[in-house]
């Protein structure tokens, strides 16, 4: 590996060490459906998202509960705070198109008509109110 490969990915990680966030992989949903119930959520306070996943009668909304029951968890453990005070939030959701499998299905006349399976993957951040704020007089330059 190159060094400027290798110090593009080292400033990655580090980025990565600063965000509060959970992932799941080659979910057998397709994207289409799973950005519907992630659209539900996304910018919510994550109490009330928990709430609007647990009721949604989505089968793709159980998972993104577990999702972000893990998120909350991993924002726990980095920051070591409870999520209880309420100033935690989905800050950004995203759903790709994982692999795709390729299937036939028998057609009348001795042919067959394809059938692809999708999957898709989720990537879920989380970020308290707190630290934005923080974030921003930092970058302005102002204390309140």
């Amino acid at each position: 590996m190159g060094s400027r490969k290798k110090n593009s990915a080292e400033n990655r990680k580090e980025a990565l060490k600063t965000q509060y966030f959970a992932r799941l992989n080659d979910v057998p949903t397709s994207p289409r459906k799973m950005r519907l119930v992630a659209d539900m959520i996304r910018g919510m306070e994550v109490n009330k998202a928990l709430g609007v996943l647990k009721f949604s009668t989505k089968e793709a909304s159980a998972r993104l509960e577990k999702l972000l029951r893990s998120a909350i968890s991993n924002w726990e453990q980095k920051t070591e705070q409870k999520a209880e005070n309420g100033d935690l939030f989905v800050s950004a959701i995203h759903v790709d198109g994982g692999r795709m499998l390729k299937r036939l299905r028998p057609a009348p006349q001795g042919r067959g008509y394809r059938v692809r399976k999708r999957s898709n993957h989720v990537t879920l951040f989380v970020d308290s109110k707190n630290s934005i704020n923080v974030s921003n007089e930092v970058a302005d330059g102002t204390k309140n």
